[in-house]
């Protein structure tokens, strides 16, 4: 079992700079149309002072700014062979843009269990705030733990 200590635990900042040609393969990949994630005139035409992020991009951002150091599941014991990514969810505040730096800081903020502890969830937040240090998206992840021997 995953000891409940771990609720509250913090990732060390981490930051990124959002290019255009992330966001125009993040959009091609996604099957996203509009313009506007993708060309720079569309998206002044549309009022954005840059291309903006398309919706769920912040999720990529985790991959791109990868944590130096032990991870936060290895850090609980976790293998990460047991794992799956249950759940994700978005609140958005303001856009991300081409140009900007994210800087991603994640919490644990609950780890439960199911069918007799078969199965651990960890849930994780991460808020995505710009250089100007204004919130942008805060994301929510669980993260499913199956434990091999335990009785469901």
């Amino acid at each position: 079992m995953i000891d409940r200590k771990f609720i509250g635990l913090k990732t060390p900042p981490r930051s990124v700079e959002v290019e255009k040609g992330q966001l125009r393969f993040f959009a091609k990949a996604t099957g996203e149309t509009n313009p506007v994630y993708t060309d720079e005139a569309a998206a002044k035409a549309a009022g954005h002072p840059a291309i903006p992020a398309p919706p769920t991009f912040a999720f990529t951002l985790n991959n791109l700014a990868p944590g130096k150091g032990p991870s936060w599941l290895s850090q609980m014991g976790v293998d990460i062979g047991n794992v799956l990514h249950g759940e994700q969810s978005f609140e958005y505040h303001r856009p991300i843009y081409a140009g900007d730096t994210i800087t991603l800081a994640g919490r644990v903020t609950d780890i439960y269990d199911k069918k007799g502890g078969a199965l651990e969830f960890i849930v994780m937040e991460n808020d995505a705030t710009n250089q100007k240090g204004e919130l942008c998206v805060r994301m929510r992840a669980v993260t499913v733990v199956r434990n091999q021997g335990a009785q469901a």
